[in-house]
């Protein structure tokens, strides 16, 4: 059972905090400062109550070369990993974003919430259901802010997906078909940390696949997960004749991978929903479909995007009837202003300064990790498998 009491404590806590932290410039580190690290600085720099203190990275000298090329000067990285860079109270730390690779999400996560600082950080949330667990526990305890990197729920036309299922113009949900993919699309562009177990641990699951899952999972609200019929694949990844990857390295990025570059599931959601669910860095096909949501009164129809980009690809159509006619309506393409990443950035802060809820709660993306860590099991088993998600 839940304890309340600590709830309580947690939630004034925060709220004295945000007080203590209005006014002034909130001191950030960043833990990982590889590729998707560029993305953070450059968002945390447009933020004008912001300061980058700190920043640490497993390999000798990358941090300090990472926060030159941004032109961010005064900044501590002479860490050799991220616990030396908690320790350092001197930095009096308010966030950290952790953009480490996936293996090191829930370790790292753990030892900041521990610190008593709040984190932000990258999807996939973690490897494992029982990672995830292991942080929430830390989360709990602290009674600090865990917001995990889902942007693009962030974007309009998303919400808007939301808006529609919520509205009930679509009647009862009970069958979604989801996923996404690239024909030719393994990142290994930025090295082979996507693509080795020991370091990225899953590959288009994680790496695209937690998106897709939340935009459908966010529409309806979460529901648990109840059982799940998973099958993951690697046969592009480990093919040396891979056109994707680069002529010298060919062989090398085949014999190191060892992750998944498709995956599909059928998932089944309390409530009565099914959830048909497919992901691809790569596959003979320009698309796995598009996303459905099919409900009693009506059908939505989400086109989908040539390589996943955290928005629709083009205006999505309720399939419905009116006066005994059937008819549909189409919902034009929302054009955002705002960046999606420093919508994300700019979420956690306001998060941190208002003492609110996290902006991308673990309590919803802990569904979206039990799904992917279910689909793993299953498709290892070669049989479904029941999902249960621990009380914490």
């Amino acid at each position: 059972m839940a304890d309340k009491s600590m709830d309580g404590l947690n939630t004034f806590t925060a709220e004295v905090e945000a007080k203590e932290v209005t006014g002034r410039k909130l001191r950030v580190a960043i833990i990982g400062t590889g590729w998707i690290a560029g993305s953070h600085i450059k968002s945390y720099l447009a933020q004008p109550d912001v300061e980058i203190v700190a920043g640490a990275d497993l390999v000798p000298g990358k941090a300090k070369a990472f926060f030159e090329k941004y032109g961010v000067t005064d900044v501590k990285t002479d860490y050799a990993n991220d616990e030396e860079l908690l320790a350092d109270k001197s930095l009096n730390l308010d966030a950290v974003s952790i953009c480490t690779y996936n293996r090191q999400h829930a370790p790292v996560a753990i030892h900041a919430l521990n610190a008593g600082i709040n984190v932000l950080l990258e999807k996939p949330f973690t490897v494992t259901l029982d990672e995830a667990i292991e942080v929430m526990k830390a989360e709990k305890a602290s009674g600090k802010i865990l917001s995990i990197g889902f942007q693009p729920r962030l974007d309009a036309n998303m919400k808007k997906i939301k808006e529609i299922v919520e509205s009930g113009e679509l009647g009862k949900i009970y069958y979604i078909q989801t996923g996404g993919g690239r024909r030719r699309g393994i990142p290994t562009p930025f090295g082979t940390t996507f693509i080795e177990d020991e370091t990225a641990g899953i590959g288009a699951l994680g790496d695209i696949g937690c998106y897709s899952l939340d935009m459908v999972l966010n529409a309806i609200g979460y529901p648990k997960p109840l059982t799940v019929s998973g099958y993951k694949s690697a046969f592009f990844g480990q093919d040396p004749n891979y056109i994707g990857y680069r002529a010298d390295k060919r062989a090398e990025y085949a014999s190191k991978f060892g992750v998944d570059d498709f995956g599909a599931a059928f998932i089944r959601l309390e409530g009565g929903i099914v959830l048909d669910f497919r992901i691809a860095w790569a596959m003979n096909m320009d698309t796995p479909g598009d996303t459905i949501i099919l409900g009693t009164k009506g059908g939505l129809r989400i086109p989908s995007t040539e390589c996943w980009n955290g928005t629709v690809g083009g205006p999505m159509k309720i399939y419905h009837e009116i006066c005994g006619q059937q008819v549909e309506t189409e919902i034009p393409i929302i054009k955002m202003k705002e960046g999606l990443f420093d919508l994300k950035i700019r979420s956690f802060l306001d998060a941190i300064k208002n003492g609110t809820s996290a902006p991308v709660p673990s309590s919803q993306i802990v569904i979206n990790q039990a799904i992917i860590d279910g689909l793993n099991k299953s498709a290892e088993l070669g049989h479904e498998i029941e999902i249960n998600i621990p009380e914490i």
